[in-house]
């Protein structure tokens, strides 16, 4: 009878430790494609990436305009010429190389800088509902991570402890 009456006790805290607890979740991805700062962002990333495109364009075509006209004219040219020609292309193929790896990391910041504001304003709104409606966490549904949780619910400074840190 004791063991009865303790585990419906035991049954009886742990519903009510698990009922203080209020757990939320979201498609992150779902709410960013349905913001409209994110489609104006995408615009100017586009057309960022395009202008990038254009420029590669015309130093991809300059180099096969010297590479074409070095190959037809290979056999006219003097060593001292030929060495020179060599050269020329060589270093439109680095500064091809050059342009398309600086072209990739601007691009990139670009995103950051443009997209940074989106997820603030959205991690903002997410940690407000949070507040307001008393969740413990928050997942994210299409990330599988934790979005949102509690300052209460953090076990590092026991972990510290423990650790002697």
């Amino acid at each position: 009878m004791k063991k009865i009456t303790f585990l419906t006790l035991l049954s009886f805290l742990t519903l009510s430790t698990i009922a203080q607890e209020k757990f939320g979740y979201i498609d992150s991805q779902e709410l960013l494609i349905l913001m409209p700062e994110r489609k104006t962002a995408e615009n100017e990333i586009a057309n960022f990436a395009k202008s990038l495109e254009a420029q590669l364009g015309s130093m991809t075509a300059e180099y096969q305009e010297s590479l074409q006209e070095f190959q037809s004219n290979e056999a006219t040219y003097t060593d001292l010429v030929k060495q020179d020609k060599i050269a020329e292309i060589t270093g439109l193929e680095q500064r091809i190389q050059a342009f398309q790896q600086n072209a990739q990391q601007s691009l990139q910041a670009k995103e950051q800088e443009l997209l940074e504001p989106i997820l603030t304003k959205a991690r903002k709104a997410i940690e407000d509902v949070a507040n307001e409606g008393n969740f413990t966490y928050i997942f994210d549904k299409s990330a599988g991570s934790i979005l949102y949780a509690k300052e209460s619910e953090n076990v590092l400074s026991l972990v510290k402890k423990k650790l002697g840190l």
